[in-house]
């Protein structure tokens, strides 16, 4: 197992009292309207991000804690996965990548591939997979879904050298330069992931009105944990 496999240690959610102490009454009114309640997203980690920052990412940082860690703004995440469910749904499901080196990741992006229909190749991704033809590996995609832009660099890369449009998930410390659409969100986190990518396939099921298909599966945060 590479480097980038490796599991990564979880950082403890922060208290829901200490975030929502700093909110202010605007933000606060603007918690109705997020897919899921904030506890929620707060109990899952999401917005927790590590002691590095990249300036890429300081638009989606909403403050640092006293231990050094970043916060991510939620109602930013919120609303990106709201914007990449619909972008997702615009192209065929069986042109539309998913991927993940990261340990953490590869449940949740083989459960997003089951219930939306779209390639997943977790784990190790092979070279030349998006750039070289001749290459059994090789596939011809629309569309890139990442869970690290570090640890999918490869992926990401080929990509972008075909002109294929990327969705990232970005913790505080990514850059961002090949990466189309962010969602901002601890990356490197099981509960986060598995959040972020149930949340995603929610929404790809709601732009493409296929509710039916919706109801036929296990539909839960916990059927995308990861292992």
């Amino acid at each position: 197992m590479s480097e980038e496999e490796q599991p990564q240690e979880e950082q403890e959610p922060e208290e829901v009292g200490e975030v929502e102490s700093i909110l202010d009454e605007q933000q606060l009114e603007d918690q109705q309207n997020l897919l899921i309640p904030m506890d929620d997203y707060l109990a899952s980690g999401v917005h927790i991000g590590t002691q590095q920052k990249n300036r890429d990412m300081e638009e989606y940082i909403y403050r640092a804690r006293t231990d050094g860690l970043y916060v991510m703004d939620v109602q930013k995440t919120d609303e990106k996965i709201r914007v990449a469910g619909k972008f997702v749904a615009d192209y065929p499901p069986e042109n539309v990548l998913i991927v993940s080196a990261r340990q953490y990741g590869k449940k949740p992006t083989s459960r997003f591939s089951q219930v939306t229909g779209v390639v997943a190749k977790p784990g190790r991704f092979v070279p030349g997979s998006l750039t070289n033809p001749n290459l059994k590996e090789f596939m011809e995609m629309d569309l890139l879904i990442a869970t690290d832009p570090r640890a999918d660099e490869q992926a990401i890369s080929e990509a972008t050298e075909a002109g294929i449009p990327v969705i990232a998930l970005c913790d505080s410390d990514n850059e961002t330069t090949n990466v189309d659409l962010v969602i901002p969100t601890n990356n490197k986190g099981k509960k986060a992931l598995s959040l972020v990518y149930w949340l995603l396939a929610r929404e790809v099921f709601m732009a493409r009105e296929a509710i039916e298909d919706y109801e036929n599966f296990e539909f839960t945060m916990e059927s995308f944990e990861g292992e």
